[in-house]
């Protein structure tokens, strides 16, 4: 391993926080510490924000050209140095390693199609339908921005965001999870290496996000949050957020439903399903969280899914052939344990799994229930862990209605060979994304982003700028 950045990064400078304060990140896998970083206060938080604002104008000014040959050349570096990241995100996120190598590369996907998104900004002209003016729409860069990015996936959540703020001419404050913050320090120093300006990204890592984001939002020379994690949270922000009308981007929680139909592809379902459900340990927003199976094929689905799943080698992320690694936390484990035996007492039958393992790190096997009743609450939360509860259904109605019966809607997959099916489910299912017999929805061409309490706006894709851009209209009278 090579040397891990310690330091907060502010105005192009690597420093301590102003009371010397640090903290330990500590590795999923055993507990350990694996360094101590600095960790930043209300103060640091000020002198990031002020590092972002003094380097605005001239940021925005600077030709989209050049921002976005700026970003191709951090997507090459990235791409060049994979696996160093991806050993940084295993160790401290606890994911194995060719996964994180597969998020390394998704992530550096964000800052290349961002670089060829940077001089597609544009604005229209016309006549105004009286024909007595024309009408002039510009964008311009919305401003400092804060980002505030969750620890599940340490490069990609931060990439997506850091690449339209880049291309659109934004600077920005990054705050990334204390659990996972030395991945951004490392892309943090990339980017610093490529050449960006100074004061564009500052990120400030810190135990107190609280005080340090409510101190940066009460500041009305912020123009724009971007949040990704829990809904309750998003809430809170968006709350903080009126005192100044600060434009808002909030990707929250997700409970996805995976919805099998007699007619499907069961092989293929399965394939589908290990890649929706064990993505990321199961720790995703997207991740497959209710697997709604037509009854005919339930028992096939559940006996099929449940080899695929008991197979797997759970251990370190590090180490050679594992494929599911620890949680990150024992919150977490507690957590995911609690909602199996719960579903086990409300009737559910276990395929694989559900027995909590003993020893060092927050470990917890790949788990499938059978017969799980639709009332139970393993149904109405995220499990944020390798388990699928599968639920049977009987017809197409009701199994719309149960994938829909839930405050969220972010992320959707259905297996059906039936194309007036799949038109239908498009029409009818309250999701912002839907997989059609694919297990992976995101990518970073596509705008990934959700409704009702999964929250609004959109990442990647051609909308994914728009987040952070302003219009002004110019009226030209014509004499």
């Amino acid at each position: 391993m090579e040397r891990l950045p310690e330091l907060l990064f502010i105005a192009g400078e690597w420093r301590e926080a102003n009371d010397g304060a640090r903290f330990a990140v500590e590795d999923p896998a055993d507990g350990s510490t694996i360094v101590k970083i600095a960790d930043a206060g209300e103060a640091d938080a000020a002198d990031a924000l002020d590092a972002a604002v003094a380097a605005q104008a001239a940021w925005a000014a600077t030709p989209p050209r050049e921002r976005g040959e700026l970003l191709r050349s951090a997507f090459e570096l990235i791409t060049e140095r994979k696996d160093a990241f991806a050993e940084v995100i295993s160790l401290e996120m606890g994911k194995p390693l060719a996964e994180a190598a597969g998020e390394v590369a998704y992530g550096a996907e964000f800052f290349r199609w961002f670089s060829e998104e940077a001089v597609r900004i544009h604005g229209r002209w016309m006549s105004a339908p009286d024909g007595k003016s024309r009408l002039l729409t510009t964008k311009r860069a919305v401003g400092p921005c804060l980002f505030v990015t969750p620890w599940n996936f340490p490069i990609a959540m931060g990439t997506r965001k850091i690449g339209p703020a880049i291309a659109a001419g934004c600077t920005m404050v990054v705050k990334p999870a204390a659990q996972t913050p030395l991945t951004m320090l490392k892309l943090a120093e990339l980017l610093d290496e490529v050449g960006l300006p100074k004061g564009v990204l500052n990120v400030i890592p810190t135990t107190s996000p609280g005080p340090v984001v409510s101190s940066l939002m009460a500041d009305d020379r912020l123009r724009k949050v971007s949040f990704t994690g829990s809904t309750g949270v998003g809430k809170t922000l968006v709350k903080q957020s009126a005192d100044n009308l600060q434009r808002v981007s909030m990707e929250l929680g997700g409970n996805a439903p995976f919805l099998v139909f007699a007619d499907a592809d069961l092989d293929a379902a399965v394939d589908g399903a290990m890649l929706a459900k064990m993505r990321n340990m199961g720790e995703a927003c997207t991740a497959a969280n209710r697997f709604l199976v037509h009854v005919d094929v339930a028992e096939e689905f559940a006996r099929k899914l449940g080899e695929r799943m008991g197979a797997m080698k759970v251990g370190r992320g590090q180490d050679e052939g594992v494929q599911v690694g620890p949680l990150i936390d024992a919150n977490a484990v507690d957590s995911v344990s609690q909602l199996v035996t719960d579903a086990i007492h409300d009737g559910a039958k276990v395929v694989v799994g559900a027995e909590r393992p003993d020893g060092a790190g927050h470990f917890y096997p790949p788990t499938v229930l059978l017969d799980v009743p639709p009332e139970a609450q393993i149904n109405a939360v995220e499990v944020f862990g390798p388990v699928a509860p599968i639920t049977t259904f009987t017809s197409e109605d009701e199994a719309i209605a149960a994938a829909n019966d839930t405050e969220y809607g972010l992320a959707s997959y259905a297996y059906t060979r039936d194309l007036d099916r799949t038109l239908r489910l498009a029409e009818r299912l309250e999701f912002g994304m839907l997989g059609i017999n694919t297990g992976l929805v995101s990518n970073p061409a596509a705008p990934f982003g959700g409704m009702k309490a999964s929250g609004f706006g959109r990442e990647g894709g051609f909308e994914g700028i728009e987040e952070y851009l302003e219009t002004t209209y110019v009226a030209l009278p014509v004499s």
